[in-house]
């Protein structure tokens, strides 16, 4: 393979990146128009040219319909959250209680740790505090928690985000190590 047809092949690989770099500017500055995308795409050729940061390794598999669920289960995760929060700061006859959790991540992936951290952040009501990349470890901030039971729950939500972005763009066999870690889980007589 000659060294141009090997960065073509690169740039590629790295377009799904560079689309995401251009569509958060547009996010972030909350709007949709040309001149967002242009802005948006000079931010992107500026960071990647200038940020020389290792190629990003993709699986190469986007599934459409875990992706769209993921969306959607996202943003109903925001408005629970949003007024989950809202009713805590207002309800002045109880403190919402709190608590640092570590979760075990189930898949060796830093690009899918990245997304699962970056998910439970923008969730009102959880903080990522800290990501232990060598053990896989996320530890998180949670309010509204006031028992085990309940920092169990919030521990088995990022493990179903971490399913849900694998089942999304995860490798295959990525997929299959989530659905075999949840298997046990689903035949213990719990829902």
């Amino acid at each position: 393979m000659s060294p141009q047809a090997g960065r073509m092949q690169q740039l590629w690989r790295q377009l799904p990146f560079f689309v995401w770099l251009i569509a958060l500017w547009m996010l972030l500055w909350g709007q949709f128009t040309v001149v967002a995308f242009v802005t948006g795409l000079l931010a992107a050729i500026f960071v990647t040219r200038i940020f020389r940061l290792p190629p990003v390794e993709l699986s190469g598999r986007v599934n459409i319909w875990h992706g769209l669920v993921f969306v959607v289960e996202f943003v109903a995760a925001l408005v629970i959250g949003s007024l989950t929060v809202a009713w805590q700061v207002l309800d002045f006859r109880r403190q919402p209680g709190a608590a640092i959790i570590a979760v075990q991540l189930r898949t060796d992936d830093d690009l899918i740790m990245t997304h699962v951290a970056v998910t439970a952040s923008l969730i009102p009501g959880s903080l990522i505090l800290e990501a232990d990349r060598d053990r896989r470890i996320l530890y998180l901030h949670i309010i509204g928690v006031r028992s085990a039971e309940a920092v169990e729950k919030q521990r088995a939500g990022v493990l179903r985000w971490e399913k849900r972005i694998v089942m999304a763009v995860g490798s295959r066999a990525q997929v299959v190590k989530v659905r075999d870690a949840a298997a046990p889980a689903s035949t213990g007589g719990r829902s």
